[in-house]
């Protein structure tokens, strides 16, 4: 998924993962909270499922765990920030 193609919500969701204050669900069902408040499902499906957003660290089934960009979605920031430069 390009940026260009991110809505609102989902541009929210990353911004609050990258400033440390998400936490994944670790199940079949994906899930985060941001600052304890859960987000919306399908837009964090979407960010999963897209490559944007995963855990810090491996997890059990029902733990929280830090959310994290994943490489892909710096890179992809980086460069949409020096083409818009």
């Amino acid at each position: 998924m390009d940026p260009a193609e991110l809505n609102h919500r989902e541009r929210a969701i990353l911004g609050a993962v990258a400033a440390g204050r998400g936490e994944l669900l670790a199940g079949c069902e994906p899930g985060l909270a941001v600052d304890g408040g859960w987000c919306d499902r399908v837009a964090v499906t979407r960010l999963i499922l897209g490559g944007w957003i995963c855990a810090a660290r491996p997890a059990r089934v029902g733990d929280l765990v830090p959310a994290q960009l994943t490489d892909a979605a710096r890179d992809a920031f980086a460069a949409a920030r020096t083409l818009t430069a």
